[in-house]
C-alpha cells in the first residue's frame, strides 16, 4: 500500500529526522493499513478504503508539534535525550503555600461554624503530608549546581 506510505512521508516531511519520528510514522502506517484491510474486508474497494482511512485519520498537527518540540529539545553531548528538569524546590514551596491555604480555610470554618469545638487539628495532620512528601523529594534530589 504505497499510497499510505507516501501520504505519511509527505505529512511528516517538514519534521527533522529522528528515531521518534520514524517510530510514530511506522505506527501510523500500521494503523492506517489495518483500517484499510478492515474496510476492504467489509466490502469497500481498496482505493476507497485508503482514501477513507486517510480522511478518518484527520489532522496530525498535535503529533507534529510534539515531534518538533522533541527535536528542539535535542540531545546532549552523548546523544541521549535530555531528562526533564525537576524543580523540587518549586514543588515544595507550592505545597507549603497550598497547605497553608487549606489549613487557613479549615481554621476559619472551625472558628466560624463551631467555635467551641476545636476539630480543625485533625484535617491539618492529613494536609501536612503533602509538604512533608515534597520536602523528602527535595532532600532526596538536590538540584545539581554547575560551575563554569
Amino acid at each position: 500500500m504505497m499510497t499510505i506510505k507516501d501520504y505519511i512521508e509527505e505529512l511528516f516531511a517538514d519534521i527533522p529526522e529522528s528515531a521518534e519520528k520514524k517510530n510514530v510514522m511506522e505506527e501510523i502506517r500500521l494503523n492506517l493499513e489495518e483500517k484499510v484491510q478492515d474496510l476492504v474486508a467489509a466490502g469497500k474497494a481498496e482505493e476507497d478504503a485508503i482514501n477513507k482511512s486517510i480522511v478518518d485519520f484527520g489532522d496530525a498537527g498535535e503529533i507534529k508539534r510534539d515531534l518538533r518540540a522533541a527535536g528542539k529539545a535535542g540531545a546532549d553531548e552523548d546523544g541521549a535525550k535530555p531528562k526533564k528538569k525537576r524543580n523540587h524546590a518549586y514543588r515544595l514551596w507550592f505545597s507549603i503555600a497550598g497547605s497553608a491555604l487549606i489549613i487557613g480555610l479549615m481554621v476559619f470554618i472551625n472558628l466560624y461554624y463551631s467555635p467551641f469545638t476545636i476539630w480543625f487539628v485533625y484535617p491539618v495532620f492529613a494536609v501536612l503530608w503533602w509538604p512533608l512528601v515534597m520536602l523528602f523529594q527535595w532532600l532526596g534530589h538536590p538540584e545539581k549546581k554547575t560551575s563554569g
